[in-house]
């Protein structure tokens, strides 16, 4: 008798539990967050010095931008 015979003998489910499939969900989100970063910074990384001026940010700056995408490294924007 192979294991899944006898999980299903037992009543044991093989489906993951919620909280497995939560812990996978975060992970997959965090990588993908990750790799919008990295994808990000190297964007950034390609433009000229006098580019990354006209956005409002500075060569130093790229990773500060890259993981705080949210925050506008000039402040705050006014329509």
């Amino acid at each position: 008798m192979n294991a899944i015979h006898g999980a299903i003998r037992f009543g044991l489910s093989l489906a993951p539990s919620p909280r497995v499939c939560g812990l996978l969900r975060t992970c997959r989100d965090t990588l993908q967050e990750w790799r919008q970063r990295q994808r990000l910074r190297d964007r950034l990384s390609e433009l000229s010095d006098r580019e990354l001026m006209d956005i409002g940010t500075t060569r130093g700056e790229i990773d500060y931008v890259a993981s705080n995408r949210t925050i506008d490294p000039r402040g705050s924007l006014q329509c």
